[in-house]
């Protein structure tokens, strides 16, 4: 009979073949910007059986993370949560919320993410400033307090951890500086969180987020985010709705138990799975604890930038200080193909490591070492791998 079914089938579309056999996922080392491996606990964690996004048990998971995520940021802010969404959703979520129309906002642009949060900005009808300087630096105190005093921004937008470049942005007295001229402090920690040192509460930042792929090991999809009472006066007493009801921190307030009502509503299903992963990534950092953690990915970021010039590879990053432990630009080797050396690294070594970005496109290999995958013994791999493909690809004589 079952042919008759199939031939009498008034379907115009038929099963796709392609799904009609199983697929194998190969295993892989993640030493790109991101997503970074995940490990077998984490794995696990996000396996266990689903359960509705407000059961008992979820909530209790979603106040875990809560705890944790105030723990990672060095934060007391009772409005701390995840968004459901990767970095750029937390992105979203504090340029959408504290912004209005018409109003004025101030983003350091030294790589991509700056650029991006010009565009959010833009798109709900803020006037956006911009402060410029080339890839692989980073801005003075002075010349921030120049861009606030000529454009008075509401807001003030810097990228931390500038994954496109390389750069670990100084964030001292910045926050004091935004709040001298009465604007808040946004910043972008989703490639550094967890690899290097930053306080919320100490260092004044009025908004914080990252992402749940990089140091925490999750798989991407949940994005922590933090907001202090002074952003929340803002956001609360707006006078126009947000633009996104998916992002609109009345509601996901209310999700998260952050505003002090006894019921949860309905507002969006979760990624509940993806709740659990977070919070066993989050379990992970509580447990190594934070100054340890920062200290190993210094310690290893330290130990392969060592051996790269050793190599006689050059670092993009000239100022040691200011180079980010968990994502690591290489100058493009002269007289390659970077894209030859990557895809011969991933074929014969199976490990994954970039080009540029953005504005570093063509100019940079990008090597990302992030929580479990910080370790010694993986940079050795890695520098193993740069020496064969040196040895074996294409090099030109000019």
């Amino acid at each position: 009979g079952h042919t008759f079914i199939s031939s009498m089938s008034s379907l115009s579309v038929p099963p796709p073949q392609c799904l009609l056999q199983p697929y194998t996922v190969p295993q892989r080392y993640l030493f790109g910007p991101g997503p970074s491996n995940v490990p077998p606990r984490i794995s696990t964690a996000g396996a266990q059986p689903m359960l509705g996004h407000l059961h008992a048990e979820t909530v209790e998971i979603m106040d875990h993370i809560k705890s944790g995520v105030q723990y990672a940021f060095q934060t007391q802010n009772r409005m701390t949560l995840a968004v459901s969404g990767p970095g750029h959703a937390a992105m979203e979520c504090a340029i959408f919320n504290s912004v209005e129309p018409g109003e004025s906002v101030l983003i350091a642009v030294n790589g991509i993410w700056g650029e991006r949060a010009a565009d959010m900005a833009e798109r709900i009808g803020a006037k956006v400033n911009t402060i410029v300087t080339s890839a692989g630096s980073y801005f003075t105190n002075d010349e921030i307090e120049q861009g606030l005093a000529k454009y008075k921004p509401v807001l003030f937008f810097l990228t931390h951890g500038e994954s496109s470049t390389g750069v670990l942005h100084p964030i001292d007295g910045i926050g004091e500086l935004c709040h001298k001229y009465d604007c808040l402090f946004l910043v972008d920690s989703v490639a550094a969180l967890g690899g290097t040192p930053i306080c919320m509460d100490k260092q004044d930042i009025d908004i914080l987020y990252t992402g749940s792929q990089k140091v925490l090991n999750a798989p991407p999809g949940t994005a922590p985010i933090s907001f202090n009472e002074r952003a929340c006066y803002k956001i609360f007493n707006r006078k126009t709705k947000p633009v996104s009801y998916f992002l609109d921190l009345n509601w996901l307030a209310n999700y998260w138990g952050c505003d002090g009502k006894p019921v949860r509503s309905y507002h969006h299903t979760g990624p509940v799975t993806g709740f659990y992963s977070l919070r066993e990534g989050l379990a992970i950092l509580a447990e190594t604890g934070l100054e340890n953690s920062w200290k190993q990915h210094k310690d290893v970021a330290e130990y392969f930038h060592m051996g790269l010039e050793k190599m006689g590879l050059k670092l993009f990053v000239k100022d040691k200080k200011a180079r980010l432990p968990t994502v690591t630009t290489i100058v493009a080797p002269p007289g390659y193909e970077w894209r030859e050396i990557t895809s011969y690294i991933m074929k014969n070594h199976n490990i994954e490591i970039s080009g540029g970005l953005g504005p570093s496109v063509g100019m940079v290999l990008r090597v990302g070492l992030m929580g479990c995958n910080s370790t010694k013994i993986h940079v050795d791999m890695i520098l193993q791998s740069l020496a064969d493909a040196l040895k074996h690809c294409h090099k030109s004589k000019v």
